[in-house]
């Protein structure tokens, strides 16, 4: 997600706080609200999918191969 569309849902938000936003700006709010929070979770799972631990006895397990594809249709 950029800034340009960050910065818009921030722009919603305040005026829904000061005047209320009309029927298009709410829908316009919620499709932008689930797009960021989407981005946000495809983030995290991208950075947990990097994930190495050193087990006790020296070997490296890759997490993101070990779990990565829990949940995944």
């Amino acid at each position: 997600m950029n800034q340009e569309k960050i910065d818009r849902i921030n722009v919603l938000y305040h005026k829904s706080k000061s005047v209320g936003l009309s029927e298009a700006e709410q829908l316009e709010q919620a499709a932008l609200r689930k797009e960021y929070i989407e981005s946000i979770r495809n983030s995290l799972r991208g950075n947990l999918n990097n994930i190495s631990v050193q087990e006790k006895d020296g070997t490296i397990t890759d997490l993101g191969k070990k779990y990565g594809n829990v949940g995944k249709e």
